[in-house]
C-alpha cells in the first residue's frame, strides 16, 4: 500500500535507494532515514520513526500525578530532570501551589547543569560522526563530574527524578555549592580547549561552514526551537519569552547566529554552555542560604482543569498540556517535544546535500529518540 512517507523503488536509472538506521550509530538512536542517491547527491530523504514504541502519554494517564514525575526523565533521557519541570509547572499552576525561593534557584541550578550535560553528549557524540574521537572522550569526562555532583543530592545520576511539586524532593548536599563552583571554574578553562578542537578547526570548518543551510522563514514554518531555530537568526527561548522559576532574577544573553548552517548550530550550543556557566554562578549567588525547598502540597492531589507550560530544554520547546478531570490521575496529558518538531527539517537539509554531509546535518539538530517516539 502506497502511504504518504513510504519510499518506494525507484524507477530513475540514475538513483540508488538506501536505508540509513535504525540501528546506524549516527542516527543519535532508532532512526530510520531512506535516502536517495544519484552519485554523492542525496536526492530525496524520509524520515520514518515509531521504533521505540515509548507509549509515554497513555501510560501518565493510568498514575497518579505523583507518579507521573519519574517517567518524564526517560522521554530525553540525556536531559534527565528538565523533562519533569513543564509537567511540574502545569500542576501547581492548576492546585495554585507556591514554591518557596530557594526551590526555585535550586531547580534552574539542576537545569543549567543538564544543559551542560546534555550539550556535551551531543558534542562528543556529534565529533564521531565527523571521525573525531579525541572530543567524545574529554566530553564524556567532563560530563562525569556533573553527574557526580547531582548523585550527591539526588541519589541519581541520569535519571534523577529530584523535581516535584511546590520545589524539589530533598536539600541540596552540604557541598554542593562549593562541588558546582568547583566545577564551573573547571569547564571553564575546558572551553577554549573545545573551540580549539572543533570551531577554530580548519577541518571542521570545511566539513560544516555552508553545509545544512535552514533559512529562517523555513525553520519557523516548520516549528523548530532551540539551537536550531537560534541558529537561523531567531532569538527566541522559552526562558525569557515565557520565564519560570528564578529565571526573571538572573541576566543572560540568548546567543544568536543568522547563517542557519552546521557551523551555526555548533556555535549556538557551545555559547549557550558559557551562559549555562553564567546563570548557575548567579544562581548559586542568589540562593537563601536557609528557608524551605518545597512549598505546601496536598496529601493526595486532585486535580482539574486544564493548563499548557513550556520550559527550554537543551534541544528547544518542551511543553506539556495537563488536564484533569478532578481526580488523583489526569484525563489527558500531551507532551510537545522539540526532537519531533526538529525532524521535520530532515528533507529541507539534505536534498541536495552530499551524501558524506548527510550525517553532519543530523547531528547538528542532536534529535534523542526517547521523547520523539514518546
Amino acid at each position: 500500500m502506497r502511504g504518504p512517507t513510504q519510499i518506494l523503488p525507484t524507477d530513475r536509472a540514475d538513483e540508488m535507494l538506501i536505508n540509513m538506521g535504525p540501528q546506524h550509530p549516527a542516527t543519535h538512536g532508532v532512526l530510520k532515514v531512506v535516502i536517495g542517491l544519484e552519485g554523492e547527491r542525496v536526492t530525496r530523504a524520509v524520515p520514518h520513526i515509531g521504533f521505540l514504541h515509548r507509549n509515554h502519554e497513555k501510560i501518565e494517564e493510568a498514575r497518579t500525578y505523583p507518579q507521573i514525575i519519574t517517567y518524564t526523565d526517560r522521554m530525553d533521557y540525556v536531559s534527565g530532570l528538565q523533562n519533569e519541570l513543564p509537567f511540574i509547572l502545569a500542576v501547581e499552576d492548576l492546585l495554585g501551589v507556591e514554591v518557596p525561593d530557594r526551590a526555585k534557584y535550586l531547580r534552574v541550578i539542576f537545569f543549567e547543569l543538564y544543559r551542560l550535560a546534555s550539550h556535551l553528549v551531543w558534542l562528543g557524540t556529534g565529533m564521531l560522526d565527523f571521525g573525531a574521537i579525541t572530543p567524545f572522550l574529554y566530553t564524556f569526562r567532563d560530563r562525569e563530574r556533573i553527574l557526580e555532583i547531582v548523585e550527591k543530592t539526588a541519589g541519581a545520576r541520569m535519571l534523577p527524578n529530584y523535581f516535584t511539586f511546590g520545589g524539589v524532593r530533598r536539600d541540596v548536599h552540604p557541598d554542593f555549592f562549593k562541588d558546582v563552583a568547583d566545577f564551573l571554574d573547571f569547564f571553564e578553562k575546558r572551553l577554549p580547549d573545545y573551540y580549539a578542537l572543533v570551531l577554530d578547526s580548519p577541518v571542521f570548518q570545511a566539513r560544516a561552514v555552508g553545509v545544512g543551510v535552514l533559512p529562517k522563514e523555513r525553520a519557523i514554518a516548520r516549528g523548530a526551537s532551540g539551537p536550531v531555530l537560534r541558529a537561523s537568526g531567531v532569538a527566541y527561548d522559552v526562558r525569557k519569552a515565557e520565564p519560570y522559576d528564578a529565571y526573571p532574577e538572573i541576566e543572560f544573553e540568548v546567543p544568536v547566529r543568522e547563517e542557519g548552517d552546521v557551523y551555526a548550530r555548533f556555535w549556538v550550543r557551545f555559547k549557550e554552555m558559557e551562559e549555562s556557566i553564567k546563570i548557575i554562578r548567579q544562581a548559586i549567588e542568589k540562593t537563601p542560604k536557609v528557608g524551605p525547598y518545597k512549598g505546601k502540597v496536598p496529601a493526595r492531589m486532585k486535580v482539574k482543569g486544564s493548563r499548557y507550560r513550556a520550559v527550554e530544554i537543551s534541544r528547544g520547546h518542551l511543553g506539556a498540556h495537563v488536564v484533569g478531570d478532578g481526580t488523583d490521575r489526569p484525563y489527558r496529558i500531551k507532551h510537545r517535544s522539540p526532537s519531533f518538531a526538529n525532524l521535520q527539517l530532515i528533507p529541507d537539509l539534505l536534498v541536495g546535500a552530499r551524501f558524506a554531509d548527510a550525517i553532519a546535518i543530523l547531528s547538528s539538530l542532536d534529535p534523542v529518540f526517547g521523547e520523539v517516539d514518546r
